[in-house]
């Protein structure tokens, strides 16, 4: 291999162009048919189709022609449903009900009201269809023949939410998860086990409801029947991480099934998520665990009470999205490494992988990529806060000195990063940044008790962590104390600006994707799903006022310094245009050194494959100007 070329840390060349972030297929939401399919969502740009494999032909298609497939509740999921050849799905566009039956059929629409839509589920062996809908104002679990041209009526509406409507096999119950405001679904939800009254077609409705698990400071996830009907299996957090529960419908008894200090579920900021799966015959549970960031596939014996890793053939450090085929123990996954784009795999309980779908078609040498390492680092109270490094990585350039460090915040703000294929990263770090991916506490995937230090602490908390990350990776000689920036979206824009203000002329520059910057203005219209989360995590309102305003950075602008990078959605309903207009408004008055790049045709995070590459053509600049050659 030739000598690499040394040029300046942050200017080297790459083959990870903005073209190659901007235009990956994302793919989610699998699942099998009774047919032997598999079937997904897969996004391209700001366009989502239905798409089906089948194994005995090899081929893949589109299954709903031009619908824009999407769930509509919360923030997305829950697009589609199969049962047998059955497949009903929602229009993102009419959030309206189609029918698809038969494997060539053209999708019929099932007349259902213009209301968001979620999470639709086919009885099995029976015609009944049930599904969420939400007003804006009133969730509620409808149900209908969806083979006849019956009403849609209200099954459940005593609830704020609802989230995974599973079938009993019989099809005479139904599962589901609730929670009520001013709670998260990740805070606290009840798990229902509900009879299903089948006297007459046109009055189906919920019997009898016994809440079978969850509650105050409880956390329900993912339940699902054993294919025999004799079990129902859960995810719950009451001892402080996500692990696998089993109840016998027989005797009520409930039983923990897996102890590792490690999570085995995701927070359900969408509908239907999916970490585990009976396996055919119902003999074995497969199961995903999340360590630090790193996601590794398990088996456990039901009968044998043994759990065992499944060892894959490639070095895949994050999966979701597990599924496990009703006619064999194919699973399928969605996996990726950090120097793996994400890919639609199947996996054989032996470990032996076969790729169905790769999320990208250009081939980019795994050596162009940098590999994170968990990392470590002291918080002001003494406390380990977590994270993933990411060194300057690039085959054919090296830098001299101390690289610059990118200090990445994830949005949520009780989110997590993990060792998946980060493209935004791997921009960064292949010209010559370092980038640490910031675990602050209040993220989940450490424990219960890590995430829940962020209550009443938000905009003070995790501000202190990034900044105390910056002064260990720079303490311990791994970047250039001198030129350290930051860049978050959403929340994470929220501590960008905190932490600029907080800490003036300690950062070089600050980079805000739809960042919060007014708690008061965001206030006044939130979004159902989040109406009392600023509460849990500042304060109650209004008692608290002065805490909002406190927190909120367009009211301090007088003490930035650094120059900032504003990129803003003008659909955004998340976060409004107007929080990104105050903060520029501020900047102007105090006379900070800033730029604002508004994409009108953008909502809460960017769809288009042009505007994305916008997006990191004009952060590359900005870095060049004021962190490189400044």
């Amino acid at each position: 291999m030739p000598n690499k070329q040394t040029l300046p840390y942050g200017t080297w060349p790459s083959r990870i162009t903005p073209e190659l972030t901007g235009d990956l297929r994302e793919i989610s939401e699998l699942s099998w048919s009774g047919d032997g399919r598999l079937l997904w969502v897969e996004r391209c740009s700001n366009h989502s189709s239905l798409m089906a494999w089948d194994p005995g032909q090899g081929d893949i298609k589109g299954l709903a022609g031009d619908f824009n497939v999407g769930g509509g509740i919360m923030y997305g999921g829950g697009s589609y449903t199969v049962c047998r050849d059955q497949v009903v799905f929602i229009d993102k566009r009419s959030s309206q009900l189609y029918l698809i039956s038969g494997i060539n059929s053209a999708p019929l629409p099932l007349g259902s009201s213009p209301h968001p839509k979620s999470s639709p589920s086919i009885s099995p062996f029976g015609t009944n269809l049930v599904y969420i809908e939400s007003d804006g104002k009133n969730d509620s679990i409808k149900i209908t023949d969806y083979t006849q041209a019956r009403e849609h009526l209200t099954f459940d509406s005593r609830f704020d939410f609802y989230n995974y409507l599973r079938w009993h096999p019989h099809g005479n119950q139904l599962t589901w998860v609730s929670w009520d405001h001013p709670h998260l679904p990740w805070d606290s939800s009840h798990l229902h086990l509900g009879n299903l009254n089948c006297s007459s077609p046109e009055k189906l409705q919920l019997d009898q409801d016994l809440i079978i698990s969850g509650g105050e400071d409880i956390s329900i996830l993912q339940p699902e029947f054993s294919p025999d009907g004799s079990s129902l299996v859960y995810i719950s957090d009451q001892n402080g991480w996500w692990q696998l529960y089993i109840y016998d419908l027989k005797t009520g008894l409930n039983r923990q099934l897996t102890e590792k200090p490690a999570e085995h579920g995701l927070p359900p900021w969408v509908q239907d998520q999916r970490s585990f799966a009976f396996s055919s015959q119902g003999n074995k549970i497969y199961f995903l665990r999340n360590q630090e960031g790193f996601c590794s596939l398990w088996s456990y014996g039901l009968k044998t009470h043994v759990e065992s890793r499944i060892e894959l053939d490639e070095n895949y450090t994050w999966l979701e999205g597990l599924v496990v085929s009703p006619r064999d123990d194919h699973i399928a996954l969605v996996a990726s490494g950090a120097d793996l784009p994400p890919r639609l795999i199947t996996a054989e309980p032996d470990g032996k992988t076969r790729i169905i779908r790769d999320s990208t078609s250009p081939e980019i040498a795994r050596g162009q990529f940098s590999l994170p390492k968990p990392i470590t680092w002291t918080g002001k109270d003494g406390e380990d806060i977590h994270g993933l490094f990411y060194q300057p990585n690039n085959p054919d350039y090296q830098g001299t000195g101390k690289a610059p460090l990118l200090i990445i915040i994830h949005s949520g703000p009780t989110r997590q990063k993990y060792a998946e294929f980060q493209p935004r990263t791997q921009y960064f770090t292949s010209r010559g940044y370092a980038v640490l991916e910031a675990n602050y506490r209040g993220s989940t995937g450490y424990g219960r008790d890590y995430w829940q230090a962020l209550k009443g602490q938000w905009g003070i908390l995790e501000v202190d962590d990034v900044y105390q990350a910056a002064m260990a990776l720079s303490g311990k000689g791994l970047v250039d104390k001198k030129r350290i920036a930051l860049l978050g979206s959403s929340s994470g824009g929220l501590t960008v600006f905190q932490t600029l203000v907080k800490y003036p002329g300690v950062f070089r520059s600050g980079i805000s994707l739809y960042g919060i910057v007014n708690h008061l203005t965001l206030l006044k219209n939130p979004p159902k799903f989040e109406r009392y989360y600023s509460e849990w995590l500042i304060g109650p309102y209004p008692e608290c006022a002065q805490l909002y305003k406190e927190r909120s950075p367009v009211f301090f602008a007088e003490n930035l310094e650094d120059p900032v990078i504003i990129f803003q959605g003008g659909r955004d309903p998340i976060v409004p245009q107007d929080q990104a207009e105050q903060i520029v408004n501020a900047l102007e008055e105090n006379q900070i050194v800033y730029e604002y790049h508004l994409y009108t045709d953008e909502g809460h995070s960017f769809k288009k494959a042009e505007n994305v590459s916008d997006f990191y053509q004009k952060v590359d600049a900005f870095l060049i100007k004021h962190m490189i050659n400044n």
